[in-house]
């Protein structure tokens, strides 16, 4: 029966003065949005951190040869060599998926009738799957091609369309590269854009690698790509790695053996750091949206001091008082923590509609934020409500 009274004298009083009672949830609203959206942002910003690596592709370890040490000339032999590939093959058949090689030149072709310079990469059948390439048209290298020494090509889709307007009809043209005739039989692109980060340009030609090896005066695979069956492996499958290219080259010959999986960690921390940052931000709104409802409150006694005076008098008890402003704080944050809940929730559902994309809103956010919301109400409700229902009914009586 209290709480039912208590509601209903929140409810009149908060109708009484509808202006003041919508500007003292606003810091709620806010708070409570925000809290939403950051969430939302961080949960948003690590998803595409994580599609954007997996699109180079999963599990993938890349090696190439660093140095030879500081008193000792590079020497043809301490390069990664196609004979290493083979042997990460062999010795790791169990841990991996596959293992690749790619070895890079340089050629001029002809492009709207003028010879221009272009990246030629030589690879084998594995490295589409392994790169997670997207083949536009045609076909990827196959076994065939390197064991016949094939004179195929694969165009990027951008070279495609500036050799022949269309990626669709470069298939079965014919491109002059270091004097001989390729024919295309696909084009691709990068499944995720590295912008030229990568062995792929915006214009490249892969040619099976054994060809291409006729045209480069040093063997020299850069990088080595090894695909791991396993995501927890993909560490020690590195460290096999790296032991492998060691112990096939001379001593003090180093190489660099890395991982996506060190890139994915910055990310998440910096995502998280930007996720503490803003958590804290959005706290500090909440902790001005409650000084604010309890500034309003003790208004609100003072006012209201003659009112509380004769509901004592009359018989009303101390707990009643308490319960009724109390419940009336509760009311502000809680109208203000539910509005924020919508409007956190709405921006991204929107978004995600216009756009057409997908942003994952986390339930756990959203009773975290009610949660809140209900807390400030209640810690920042309890001095006014103590203050009216300890206020002596015979001086409340003869406020002015």
């Amino acid at each position: 029966m209290f709480l039912g009274e208590s509601l209903r004298f929140s409810v009149q009083a908060l109708r009484a003065n509808p202006v003041r009672s919508l500007l003292t949830s606003l810091g709620m609203v806010i708070g409570t949005a925000s809290v939403i959206l950051v969430v939302t942002i961080s949960l948003t910003s690590r998803d595409y951190v994580l599609e954007q690596v997996e699109g180079v592709g999963s599990n993938i370890i890349f090696a190439y040869y660093a140095t030879s040490g500081p008193s000792r000339p590079a020497a043809d032999g301490d390069y990664v060599k196609i004979a290493d590939v083979a042997a990460i093959r062999s010795e790791l058949a169990p841990d991996i998926t596959a293992a690749t090689a790619v070895m890079s030149n340089y050629d001029q072709i002809l492009i709207g009738g003028k010879l221009q310079d272009v990246k030629i990469n030589g690879t084998d059948e594995y490295y589409s799957t392994v790169r997670n390439l997207v083949i536009a048209t045609g076909r990827s290298l196959d076994a065939g091609d390197l064991a016949r020494r094939e004179k195929v090509a694969l165009l990027t889709d951008h070279l495609a369309e500036r050799m022949y307007g269309s990626a669709a009809a470069a298939l079965g043209r014919v491109s002059r590269l270091y004097g001989l005739q390729f024919t295309v039989i696909g084009t691709f692109h990068e499944r995720v854009e590295t912008f030229g980060q990568s062995e792929v340009d915006r214009d490249t030609v892969v040619i099976p690698i054994t060809v291409l090896r006729y045209f480069t005066p040093v063997e020299r695979v850069d990088p080595l790509y090894v695909q791991v069956r396993q995501a927890p492996e993909v560490e020690r499958t590195a460290t096999r790695v790296q032991e492998i290219l060691e112990a096939r080259h001379r001593p003090g010959a180093t190489y660099r053996v890395d991982t996506l999986t060190a890139i994915l960690n910055a990310a998440k921390n910096i995502s998280l750091i930007l996720s503490l940052v803003l958590v804290l931000v959005s706290g500090i709104t909440l902790l001005i949206s409650g000084i604010g409802i309890m500034n309003i409150m003790l208004v609100t006694v003072t006012e209201r001091t003659r009112e509380i005076g004769l509901r004592l008098a009359v018989g009303a008890s101390a707990k009643l008082i308490l319960l009724q402003f109390l419940t009336e704080a509760m009311m502000v944050s809680l109208a203000g923590g539910l509005i924020g809940i919508l409007v956190g929730v709405a921006i991204p559902v929107s978004v995600g509609l216009f756009e057409g994309i997908r942003i994952p809103i986390s339930w756990v956010a959203i009773a975290v934020a009610f949660g809140v919301s209900c807390l400030v109400g209640l810690v920042f409700g309890i001095l006014p409500a103590n203050r009216a229902a300890h206020l002596n009914p015979t001086e409340a009586l003869r406020y002015e």
